[in-house]
């Protein structure tokens, strides 16, 4: 078999290892350097320009938990975007491997290691570096104006009802509250109010409330003039202009400290805002969109938001289901990640065995998507099979629905309250045919509803 033309770079300070590739390698790739210290890493990227670098995880440093690889790992992507990583770890390592892949390496290799495989892994990594997915890069850089619909309903009536109303409201500019748990996909649901919306030839401004700090929310969202405090070196565009025209999707509103929402609320009221430093005010033309996963009732109960924002910003509320609400959505999603991980990863996988479905049908999720997706992103990395077994996934007994010994931590008052408001809005608040149901008084239920402000 001819040799592979390319540069192959190993960094690793054990000798034995370099002496061991250096006879291996060359016997596929037609130049190869091995430095013994990653102190020396960017001098010879710039002389020797490697197509892929071998990089192991661990150097005899007072660091020694691979996070020193990952450093190194971000180094090279930061500074040589171009070229591709291979990570070479020790087996207890392998969790750190599969967050460097998460932070861009392309595979990772295991001490000991085969050869065959070790050599395949590089190959494909070459030809990663030599030739452009235009695929690919669509997937990493989608367009703007995203046509696609990025939501996926599900055949439950909660969904189809959520479906019903962002189809009527997305139109609009009616300000928007989406409330559910983490990690059910409350931005995947702005983003597709957005797309819907006659605001969807911009792209969408996203805010993370809950990142921003209180000395800097002002200044964040309004932006300020030059000079306006000691680090204010130049003018400063905040979020409300840069999402003049298009939607501004406000997350975690519930984080936004009180002292700040007053100037919120003066902003959404008056469509004006002043930057820091400057008495000129800019009015803005904005679509709002928030979305939290406390209960901004109760806060505004216990005074912690403001009342008046509340039913500014609550003009149609949305609620997410939680994914154990949504059990008919969970294997197509999870084909999706397959999908999207295998190619991102370069792996195999393409479907699950039915042991494997029916366990993650079974799983609580209680991260929701996000932790689902999180497994099957996992598992998809760690097999070499094109079938995902129920093993590969890693899930344990106290994930599952009907674990054992598993005590629920609510109060006797958290399980009354949610009796009372399932049952609520099953008779869409048909107060006769809910105390018929809950078998008590009418007067009982006007307590109850009052005691749990329903």
């Amino acid at each position: 078999m001819p040799k592979l033309k390319s540069h192959i770079l190993v960094v690793d300070d054990n000798a034995g290892i370099r002496a061991a590739l250096k006879i291996l390698l060359p016997t596929r790739f037609t130049d190869v350097e091995l430095i013994a210290s990653p102190k020396a890493l960017v001098s010879t990227m710039q002389s020797f320009k490697p197509d892929v670098v071998l990089l192991d995880m661990n150097f005899e440093t007072d660091i020694n938990t691979g996070n020193e690889g990952l450093f190194w790992l971000s180094e090279l992507k930061k500074h040589f975007p171009g070229v591709e990583v291979v990570l070479f770890t020790a087996y207890a390592d392998i969790a750190l491997a599969v967050e460097g892949m998460k932070r861009g390496a392309f595979d990772f290799v295991v001490k000991p290691w085969d050869n065959t495989k070790l050599l395949a892994i590089l190959e494909s990594a070459v030809e990663k570096h030599r030739h452009v997915d235009p695929v690919g890069i669509h997937r990493m850089c989608p367009p703007e104006n995203q046509s696609e619909p990025q939501m996926r309903w599900g055949n439950s009536d909660a969904m189809q009802n959520l479906r019903h109303m962002v189809e009527k409201i997305a139109p609009t500019d009616a300000t928007v509250l989406i409330t559910g748990e983490n990690g059910t996909g409350k931005d995947v649901l702005a983003n597709e109010i957005h797309r819907l919306s006659q605001r969807s030839g911009k792209q969408m401004v996203s805010v993370d409330i809950g990142a921003i700090t209180e000395t800097l929310f002002e200044s964040e969202m309004f932006g300020h003039v030059k000079g306006a405090f000691t680090d204010a070196h130049a003018d400063h565009i905040g979020k409300f202009e840069q999402a003049n025209g298009t939607t501004l999707f406000l997350d975690e509103i519930g984080n936004i400290p009180l002292s700040e929402q007053a100037k919120l609320l003066r902003v959404l009221q008056n469509r004006r805002i002043n930057r820091v430093g400057d008495t000129k005010n800019i009015p803005i033309d904005i679509r709002l969109i928030c979305a939290t996963n406390m209960n901004l009732a109760e806060m505004v109960k216990q005074g912690r938001f403001r009342e008046d924002l509340y039913y500014r910003i609550n003009t149609v509320p949305l609620h997410l289901p939680p994914l154990r609400e949504r059990q008919d959505e969970i294997v197509p999603l999870s084909m999706l990640f397959i999908e999207k991980y295998a190619d991102k990863y370069h792996r195999k996988a393409r479907d699950f065995s039915d042991e494997a479905k029916t366990l993650l049908v079974n799983c609580q999720w209680s991260g929701n998507i996000r932790e689902l997706q999180g497994c099957i992103e996992k598992a998809v990395i760690m097999s070499d099979n094109v079938i995902i077994s129920k093993d590969d996934l890693q899930i344990t007994d106290s994930q599952l629905v009907n674990a054992k010994n598993t005590v629920p931590n609510v109060t006797l008052e958290d399980a009354e309250e949610q009796v009372i408001r399932n049952a609520m809005k099953k008779y869409n608040g048909n107060l006769s045919l809910v105390a018929k149901a809950l078998n008590i008084s009418r007067p009982t239920l006007y307590n109850r509803l009052k005691k749990y402000g329903i």
